[in-house]
């Protein structure tokens, strides 16, 4: 995977977590993995096609989810489920939405699709072409991972424009 399509991803998920929780954090690891993902608690999936196609996932387990919620709400204890599940969720707009606008500049074409809790206990495989890089984000709450399965098309479009037409 290129960093100049993942390195979008981590200043976006640093910065949207610095600026919710009003406090630092830090990227305490980086992976690369081949094996099926799974999740760890409470975790937002979203598809991109086009130019690059993947996923993104922002995972959090359910007590940092829930304290990152709390924080959010400005309460102690979440009023349901849902409240948390919506929280990650808002979390993995704002990190696509950042990360998107850094792509777009950069001349990306694609479509992000509305995102899905990811609840199931079977992974998420990839696809032979597409490795995962999975970036663990340290925050006054806990851990929060960002899962990133992109690749390139085999050819983009300003390559594709460039091949003379046939007469």
């Amino acid at each position: 995977m290129k960093m100049e399509l993942i390195q979008p991803f981590i200043n976006a998920a640093d910065a949207v977590f610095a600026e919710a929780l009003q406090a630092p954090t830090k990227i305490v690891d980086l992976t690369m993995d081949e094996e099926t993902y799974r999740r760890k608690g409470v975790a937002a999936h979203i598809l991109i096609k086009g130019e690059i196609e993947g996923r993104v996932i922002l995972d959090l387990a359910p007590d940092v989810a829930m304290k990152v919620a709390s924080h959010l709400a400005g309460a102690e204890v979440p009023e349901s489920d849902q409240v948390v599940r919506e929280t990650v969720c808002e979390l993995a707009n704002m990190v696509i939405g950042n990360s998107v606008t850094l792509l777009n500049d950069q001349g990306f074409r694609f479509k992000v699709f509305p995102q899905e809790v990811h609840m199931n206990e079977q992974g998420l495989a990839g696809s032979v072409d597409t490795e995962a890089m999975v970036m663990c984000i340290e925050t006054p709450c806990g851990p929060a991972y960002l899962n990133l399965a992109l690749h390139y098309l085999r050819r983009r479009r300003r390559e594709r424009d460039a091949t003379p037409v046939a007469e």
